[in-house]
Formats: structure tokens, sequence, C-alpha cells
């Protein structure tokens, strides 16, 4: 059974006349007689009863009448869901995530993207660099985000925006007093410096802006996650540097200051997928995030004219 045999037939049936539904279909009659008696023979049941004005269905017809608007319901379907995926419309993305952004311009470019693309099921997975990198080979995930990546072959590392860095410290410390901390203020105390594992990594930023200023960090702590690092400055361990996404924790006991440094107090926030990926999902995608980062750029940009051009009091 052809899917133009149930065309030509639904067209009959609704029209009850062969020559109207000729017409419709642009078909001379004789033809669409023989495609319904190919439709009758195959399915071994009259369909169609002559009356005096055209024809009318019968018991069997007004069955394959439903089944039929069903099936060519579902063809439609598939070609237009088909249609949406080869334009990037809809389909499946896999997005590995780790480190702070999780906490604020991640969720931000996925909120974003999700909303112009209603149709596209984002998976997400939490996965370390190393796992990101494997699965991106193994191309069991589409895209990841995460920072300070080395180049990997065959892997295309595109930074999409900078973040402002931020002090976190135990709450009545008295750097709780400045309205921003120089990076100057750090040397001599005590800091929890994030994540360990495969480096370079947010702590070799931290060590180098130190380097930079001029002093040694005194590392009191190294953890795995910027929410081991926070818990600890909770208890009053010592500081710690974080991205502005992290200031979304509101931890107990934990209070975010600006760190303002004489010439950069930035970190990036990479978007890593194939090179060799000329899919119309990934394709819509980076578009989608180059254009929403463009905006989170903008109003980090707006925060830091606001920031104290000298030592903050």
């Amino acid at each position: 059974m052809e899917l133009r045999h149930l065309r030509y037939f639904v067209c009959v049936a609704e029209e009850l006349n062969i020559g109207k539904a000729a017409l419709r279909l642009h078909i001379s009659q004789p033809p669409l007689t023989r495609q319904i008696q190919q439709l009758e023979e195959e399915v071994g049941a009259q369909l169609f009863r002559r009356t005096t004005k055209g024809v009318e269905l019968t018991d069997a017809g007004r069955v394959l009448h439903d089944d039929a608007r069903h099936i060519l319901g579902l063809a439609r379907r598939a070609a237009e869901r088909t249609h949406k995926a080869a334009l990037g419309l809809m389909g499946r993305i896999d997005v590995a995530i780790f480190g702070s952004g999780i906490f604020g311009a991640i969720p931000q470019l996925l909120r974003k993207f999700r909303a112009s693309y209603p149709e596209v099921n984002i998976v997400l997975h939490s996965m370390t660099k190393e796992q990101q990198i494997d699965a991106l080979h193994h191309r069991s995930i589409t895209v990841a985000f995460n920072r300070l990546m080395r180049p990997v072959d065959g892997l295309v590392c595109e930074t999409v925006l900078t973040e402002p860095l931020y002090v976190a410290m135990p709450t009545g410390h008295p750097l709780n007093a400045r309205t921003a901390v120089v990076m100057t203020e750090l040397a001599g105390q005590p800091l929890v410096l994030f994540p360990t594992g495969s480096r370079p990594s947010f702590i070799d930023r931290v060590q180098q802006l130190c380097r930079e200023t001029g002093f040694v960090p005194e590392v009191a702590q190294e953890v795995g996650d910027v929410v081991h690092a926070l818990a600890l400055v909770a208890t009053g361990l010592g500081l710690c540097l974080v991205p502005q996404s992290a200031t979304n924790l509101a931890f107990p006991g934990v209070t975010y200051r600006p760190l303002f440094h004489p010439t950069e107090s930035h970190v990036d926030l990479c978007c890593i997928y194939r090179d060799d990926d000329q899919s119309a999902l990934l394709k819509a995608f980076l578009v989608s995030i180059r254009q929403d980062a463009a905006a989170l750029r903008l109003t980090s940009h707006l925060s830091d004219l606001k920031m104290p051009a000298s030592s903050p009091r």
C-alpha cells in the first residue's frame, strides 16, 4: 500500500465524487479510478459504492478513511520533523558542563537557546575536562563548556565570554569593609584554590595573578570544585577567588567582593566542539550562544565600568 494510494483515496472520500477529486488532485479521472481499484484489490474490500450524485463510503471504506488520515498525518509530521532537523530547529543536543559556569552564565545561555529552539531537547552531562575531551572524540556529546582549555587536536575551543573575578570571604573578615578588593591585599591571606585535576585550570590563573602582583599565594587547601571551596571559606579557612557566576551561590557565612587588578581580573568561559561537526543543530547552537554571550559581555562590561579605578576602601 503506497502513500499515493491513500492520498487519492482520502481525497475521493472527502469529495465523494471521482470527477471533483480528480480536479483537486490535478489528474484525469480514469487514472484516479484505476488507483482506487488497485487499492481495493490490495485491501480486499470495496471502499466506495456509486450513487446518483457520485460515490459514498462503504463500511470498510469508513474504517480505512480513519486510518488513512492518521497515516498521512504521521507522514506529514515525519517530513516536517525531518526538515526541521535538517535546519537545526529540532533534535537532541548533548551538552557537557563543569565548574562555576553552571551557576550563572551557562544556564543563561542555554535558557536563551531553549526559548529560540523549543523543539530541541537539551541533555546535560556533568563531566570533568578530560571526560569532556574523551566524550567529544567519541561523539557521545555535541558540545562542552569549560575554562582554560589547552589546544586539543580535532577540537575547537571558542571563548564565548570572560567573567570578572570576585573574592569570596568569611562574613566578618576585615576585607568585608571594602567595596572591592585590590589584588595586593590578598598577599599573606590563606587562599582556597580550585579545581584540582587536569591542568591548566583556574588554579593556574589564580597563581598567575598572584605572581604578576608580586607575591606567592599562601595556599590553605586545594579542592575539586567551587562548591567545596566555598564551604571551606564559610568555615573560615581562608579566602577564595571565584568567577562572577559563582557569586550566585548564597553560602551562609560567605560574602563576595569584586576583585580589582591593575591589568586583568577576568577568566574565560569556553565552548568546545569537534572541528568536523557540520550539523545544522550545532551551527544553530553556536549562533545562539555567540549572540547571547555578546549580551552577557555587555552586561559584564557595564558592571566593570562601576568598578573603582583606584584602591577601594
